[in-house]
């Protein structure tokens, strides 16, 4: 029985027609990749951990991240006390990330497959959830790639986001090792141009030594500038295992920790950075403030070239893993279809963020994407230590409902409780507004679903061992 099994659905034949199919079989083979949810089996694995740098590495160098930078120093804060909020949210983002990429390799499974063993068949909530944020991150990033590329080729703007999202989804249609391939060799090409980019900043921009808040006000902004950059970091965590499903089960996991830890971190405080040095010149017309910072020429076309080919990356994942969330929740669709179902309806998303305050959406979606998160991690990574390392049999979850209650509930209970913490532009909450706009509902998400879903788990472990025994 396959893991995508529904009792009273289609006939099995049916059903590995379009949650299994075509893997590839080593590194470099890039022919259309079928496979979807079903567990990938050992005698198909390859490739090493290595690998888990590059892939969390190279779709983080984008001027997304760069504007995410910037949003510190609009808060009033000075590059330094900016630049340790970043780091610390960073850090704080990826180790939930690093974490769960681990998983891939013991299972073979994506991520929001592997939740339902947590979840049951209330996985569909994290399910829809996971698949509507990589849509809203196709738009985060596919604006300033779109913009990028419009300026380097002189189109307007939504001729470039649509070769951006064309070829982004040709990429997620092609899969899992086309991916792992392309951020290898875009790995050295970006870190490059941010290299670039960052050498001419020296001479041209200061960055902003002291800020406008102070007192509680300066706490607040520092708060807040930390959650959003934790926000980037963990938007990662509903993908993690999506990357490293493929690699053999013995693959070291400390390894594959620290790779993906790595990976994320260097990035993600590199670009950020960048943001805080260069927030007075880095507007909302980001591509327009890289072409000015390169100086026109050769050195310009090739920055936003590079703009252009981050976006590229980065977007290729959130469509190939928004297709594997697609089918968990039981749309029938093939992964290659699914992946270009995200294109779609990710480019009007695009539009609509470009037409009025960027700035302002910019940000309200960047949050909203990511507060249901920490309560998923949370529930997760307890069901899954309370299996103690025993082997996970998804086949035999996936034929064994569970109880959608107690998930559901520590899910919704974490998410309603964190709504008094949030500090977006359309919506403050009275805590947050207390505490200076310092925005902690990441962490008030994550502390109630780990108190409501642990109890909850344990009791239904000792039901069911007390039924076993009977």
């Amino acid at each position: 029985m396959p893991l995508a099994h529904v009792p009273g659905g289609l006939p099995a034949d049916a059903r590995r027609a379009v949650f299994d199919g075509r893997m590839p079989s080593a590194p470099g083979d890039l022919r259309i990749e079928g496979h979807g949810i079903e567990p990938v089996p050992e005698s198909n694995r390859y490739g090493g951990a290595g690998r888990l740098f590059t892939v969390w590495f190279a779709p983080n160098l984008t001027m997304t991240g760069v504007f995410t930078g910037t949003i510190g120093i609009s808060l009033g804060l000075d590059v330094t006390t900016a630049l340790v909020a970043v780091v610390l949210g960073t850090v704080l983002g990826a180790v939930p990330t690093a974490c769960l990429s681990t998983w891939g390799s013991r299972t073979g499974a994506g991520q929001l497959p592997l939740a339902r063993l947590a979840f049951g068949r209330a996985v569909a909530l994290p399910g829809v959830l996971q698949w509507l944020s990589s849509i809203a991150w196709d738009a985060l990033i596919g604006l300033f790639g779109g913009d990028a590329l419009a300026r380097l080729c002189g189109w307007p703007f939504w001729l470039g986001v649509l070769a951006i999202m064309l070829a982004q989804g040709v990429l997620g249609v092609l899969g899992y090792e086309a991916i792992h391939r392309l951020q290898i060799v875009m790995t050295f090409v970006l870190a490059a141009d941010f290299a670039l980019l960052a050498l001419r900043m020296s001479g041209s921009v200061h960055p902003a030594t002291t800020g406008s808040v102070h007192g509680a006000d300066r706490a607040g902004a520092f708060i807040l500038t930390s959650t959003i950059a934790l926000s980037l970091a963990l938007s990662w965590a509903p993908y993690a295992s999506d990357f490293s499903r493929y690699l053999p089960r013995d693959t070291s996991r400390s390894r594959m920790f620290w790779y993906t830890l790595l990976g994320l971190v260097v990035s993600f405080t590199a670009v950020q950075a960048l943001g805080l040095w260069g927030a007075s010149v880095l507007t909302d017309q980001t591509a327009a403030g890289v072409d000015t910072l390169l100086g026109g020429g050769a050195a310009s076309a090739f920055g936003l070239l590079a703009v252009a080919l981050a976006a590229l990356c980065s977007n290729a994942m959130n469509d190939y893993s928004g297709s594997l969330a697609l089918q968990t929740i039981g749309v029938r669709v093939p992964r290659p279809a699914a992946a270009a179902l995200a294109v779609l309806l990710g480019f009007p998303l695009v539009l609509w963020m470009h037409a009025a305050d960027t700035t302002a959406r910019f940000q309200n979606v960047l949050l909203f994407v990511g507060y249901w998160i920490p309560g998923f991690v949370a529930i997760v990574a307890v069901d899954w230590l309370a299996r103690r390392g025993a082997p996970v049999d998804l086949v035999a979850a996936a034929a064994r409902p569970r109880s959608p209650w107690p998930p559901l509930v520590a899910f919704a209970v974490a998410f309603a409780a964190a709504v008094p913490f949030m500090d977006t532009g359309l919506y403050v909450g009275p805590v947050a507004h207390a505490l200076h706009g310092a925005d902690v509902s990441y962490y008030v998400a994550f502390a109630v679903a780990l108190a409501v879903y642990a109890p909850l788990r344990a009791r239904e472990g000792r039901q069911k061992r007390e039924e076993g025994r009977a």
